[in-house]
């Protein structure tokens, strides 16, 4: 339920008769955008007192309001919850008719379905610059089957517990052939290391589905947000260990990758670029007299501009070579762009070829430029730049463990030494 606003000068009849009459209503705000107020007439000489009326008022935009009655102040009469309204009946009526407006105005006729919701989402994420379309995935494969037809006003917090465990306790779903029947991999619940990556798959498809949700309720196409606030993901889930090379086995992948590779290898680790990033990469984002690179859309919907070393410069400048416009700056021996998923292959065969144990993804590349620029003491509000985090909270939460630290050194300075002994014939081969 909507919490009751309280207001020492309307809350009761004695409050509201010490008021002065006036053609204003005296108002006070509800809802962001929607005012309730309380018009108090004058008395006209000779004639008994008449009840006030409560009126509603809406912001619509361009700094325009509507203001429209809702019903007679309970002055004189008891309130009955419908003709006669007593400030709580009233601010419920005003939210009613508040939301169903906003409903009538986005062409919801009928009770919202969570799975409108999720879909208002997504192209809400579109229009705004950013990436759908991880979210899109999830919704498509694990919150519209199993959640769409739930009506939003109806859903309680145990059916999204209920669909949380489930959705925890399924197998990882496999790359399947377009119009075959989905295939899943195998779940051994003993395996914790698999068990924790299901439940943090299932976190972040919680997270899109209670952001889908709640920008229902802040639109107000509902009227609360109790049943997904009070469900809460799984704990200490989230902590996967990065895997990130050092210099020297960096350039024994680059070595091991198969020529047309290469060189995506080679920008990633140049850059930090995600590998849709580069994938998009057109010759004329790269400046050659700044060495910069221009990334016009990232995951976070932000351009943003990363510095090249001089290394880095020297190699998208051969790429750029004799080509110029919106020719892809990255291409495939065919002179097309590389498409989604064209890394995975390369990369395995490159970290089998180079004995690179375990074998590391793509996006692996990307944690090694920011690793090694941690590492090397850049400041950490620089390499969020760099990555286009909108923040260092999400470069801290990763690389803060990597950075050289004072506490440390001072530590390993002054800490007392007690003489230990080695009693090993065991030493480490340099």
């Amino acid at each position: 339920m909507a919490r009751t606003i309280k207001d020492t000068s309307l809350d009761t009849r004695a409050a509201r008769g010490r008021l002065m009459p006036r053609g204003k209503p005296y108002y006070r705000k509800i809802e962001e955008g929607l005012h309730l107020g309380y018009r108090k007439p004058r008395g006209r000489k000779g004639k008994p007192a008449v009840s006030g009326k409560w009126v509603l008022r809406r912001y619509v935009g361009g700094q325009a309001y509507v203001v429209e009655t809702i019903g007679i102040a309970d002055d004189f009469d008891d309130a009955d919850g419908h003709a006669i309204l007593n400030f709580s009946q009233a601010q419920a009526k005003a939210r009613g008719i508040f939301k169903q407006g906003a409903r009538d105005e986005a062409g919801i006729t009928g009770p919202l379905t969570i799975a409108e919701a999720v879909r208002d989402y997504l192209e809400n994420l579109e229009h705004r610059g950013k990436s759908s379309y991880d979210a899109r995935c999830r919704a498509n494969a694990f919150i519209i089957p199993a959640l769409g037809n739930i009506e939003v006003s109806k859903l309680t917090s145990k059916r999204l517990y209920d669909w949380l465990k489930a959705l925890a306790s399924t197998p990882p779903r496999l790359r399947t052939k377009k119009d075959h029947e989905q295939r899943h991999g195998e779940l051994d619940q003993n395996d914790k290391e698999a068990v924790r990556k299901r439940k943090a798959s299932a976190n972040k498809t919680l997270t899109y589905l209670k952001a889908a949700l709640t920008l229902a309720f802040r639109q107000n196409k509902v009227s609360s947000d109790a049943a997904w606030r009070q469900v809460k993901p799984y704990e200490r889930v989230e902590a996967a260990k990065l895997q990130f090379l050092n210099v020297a086995e960096a350039q024994r992948l680059i070595n091991a990758c198969d020529p047309e590779f290469r060189p995506m290898a080679e920008a990633a680790l140049a850059s930090g670029c995600r590998y849709g990033e580069l994938c998009a990469l057109d010759v004329n984002d790269f400046d050659p007299d700044h060495e910069t690179l221009s990334i016009r859309q990232s995951k976070s919907g932000k351009a943003r501009k990363v510095y090249l070393t001089g290394e880095g410069a020297r190699l998208f400048k051969r790429l750029a070579a004799g080509r110029t416009g919106i020719e892809p700056l990255l291409r495939d021996n065919s002179g097309q762009r590389f498409t989604k998923s064209r890394q995975d292959r390369p990369m395995r065969d490159a970290c089998a070829r180079a004995k690179i144990k375990p074998a590391i993804g793509f996006h692996g590349l990307r944690h090694t430029y920011a690793s090694l620029l941690v590492k090397s003491g850049v400041p950490m509000r620089y390499v969020a730049e760099a990555l286009g985090h909108a923040s260092t909270t999400m470069t801290e939460k990763h690389y803060a463990h990597l950075a050289p630290s004072h506490v440390a050194d001072t530590i390993r300075k002054h800490a007392p030494q007690f003489g230990f002994t080695t009693r090993s014939n065991v030493a480490r081969l340099r």
